[in-house]
């Protein structure tokens, strides 16, 4: 099957796979690595974990790409290949996928920042909304199916992310928001509220 939303509008339930970085670390690489440089160094193992989940059923597998903004790659030297780390591992996903016995696509995973932006912080929307665009873009070059926007808690940030997506293609955005025990963000946005208002930018931008 080569059409997404048509996988996913099918009237049953559809299987993600689960925590990749608890996979690498089950592996025996510590935590003091860059998990995305991997996608260079050690894609076999990458290439492994993909399919350890297909195997146990996963039918959605995101690539190895949480932390690989220019932002957070930035940390450890390696902005510099940010495109290289996303198209690799959307590559390695999709290398997975095509083995499988069953049908498998693959999700660019993109997570936040790691940096308040306005009104909360010195970041503006746009300059956030150029830091998600430069890895969709490479995630898309990879060849991903869709995209997983993950651990948001600042609505404003998701929204830049869902733009910056959705300027660069169509393509279905899981859109995921991060609540607290008191059942709200941390920055004290409400689900009735957060729903909602992903609602409307999913829509009015495309789904």
């Amino acid at each position: 099957m080569d059409n997404f939303r048509e996988f996913i509008q099918e009237d049953r339930v559809r299987v993600f796979d689960g925590a990749m970085g608890t996979m690498i670390y089950s592996k025996g690489v510590y935590i003091n690595r860059s998990y995305d440089e991997l996608n260079l160094s050690a894609p076999e193992l990458i290439l492994e974990i993909h399919r350890e989940y297909i195997k146990a059923g996963s039918e959605i597998i995101e690539t190895n790409t949480y932390g690989a903004s220019k932002l957070k790659l930035a940390h450890q030297g390696l902005d510099e290949k940010l495109a290289e780390i996303n198209q690799a591992a959307a590559r390695i996903a999709r290398k997975a996928a095509e083995s499988a016995k069953h049908d498998v696509f693959v999700a660019g995973a993109i997570s936040p920042l790691g940096v308040r932006i306005e009104p909360y912080g010195p970041t503006s929307e746009e300059d956030a909304k150029e830091l998600f665009r430069q890895q969709a873009q490479a995630l898309l070059e990879g060849g991903v199916d869709c995209f997983v926007l993950e651990t948001f808690s600042d609505l404003a940030e998701m929204h830049q992310a869902i733009s910056a997506v959705r300027e660069l293609t169509d393509q279905v955005i899981f859109a995921q928001m991060t609540i607290n025990e008191e059942v709200e963000t941390a920055y004290g946005t409400h689900p009735e509220i957060f729903t909602r208002r992903l609602d409307q930018w999913l829509n009015s931008e495309g789904y």
